[in-house]
C-alpha cells in the first residue's frame, strides 16, 4: 500500500505543476481560454484543483466546514500572485490532512452528486486517491492548454 509520504510527494507534484504554470503564464495568459471546445483557463483549472482538495480532504476526510461553489470554479479569473499564494497554503493543509488521516474510515459527509466523484461509497482513503486522481489528470490537462496558449500568444 502507498505510504503518506508517497502520495504527498505524487499529489504535490501534480499540484505543483499546475501552479508553476500558472504562474509561468502569468495574470494575461493564465486568464486565457485556449481554442479548445470547451476549454477553461488554467487559472480557472487550478482554482477547481484548489477546491476538489478543500471538499474531498478537508471536509470529507478531515472534517472541516467547507463552503465550496463548484460552478464559480470554473469562471475564476484574477491575479496569478494571490491564487499562486492560495495554492501553497492548501497544500499546506492537504499535508495536514493526510497525515492525520484514518483510510479505512468513513467519510465525514456525502459528496453532492453534482460534484461528479467516484460512483460508488468511499472511505476516507479512497476520497484522498480521488483527490490525486483530480489532480493528475487536470495537471495534463493544463500542460495541453499551456501549450495552446503559448501558441496563440
Amino acid at each position: 500500500m502507498i505510504s503518506r509520504d508517497d502520495y504527498l510527494y505524487f499529489a504535490g507534484r501534480a499540484l505543483d505543476g499546475m501552479t508553476g504554470i500558472v504562474a509561468g503564464l502569468g495574470d494575461d495568459l493564465a486568464n486565457t481560454r485556449p481554442p479548445l471546445p470547451g476549454a477553461n483557463t488554467p487559472y480557472a483549472l487550478l482554482t477547481h484543483c484548489l477546491g476538489v482538495i478543500e471538499f474531498w480532504s478537508g471536509s470529507l476526510v478531515a472534517g472541516r466546514s467547507v463552503i465550496r461553489d463548484r460552478d464559480a470554479e470554473f469562471v475564476a479569473a484574477g491575479p496569478v500572485a494571490a491564487l499562486v499564494t492560495e495554492a501553497l497554503a492548501v497544500r499546506k493543509r492537504l499535508e495536514s490532512d493526510v497525515r492525520d488521516a484514518e483510510p479505512q474510515a468513513a467519510l465525514r459527509g456525502r459528496p453532492p452528486e453534482s460534484f461528479q466523484g467516484p460512483d460508488r461509497e468511499l472511505n476516507r482513503g479512497a476520497a484522498l486517491m480521488h483527490v490525486y486522481e483530480e489532480l493528475a489528470q487536470h495537471h495534463g490537462q493544463m500542460e495541453i492548454m499551456r501549450d495552446a496558449i503559448r501558441a496563440m500568444a
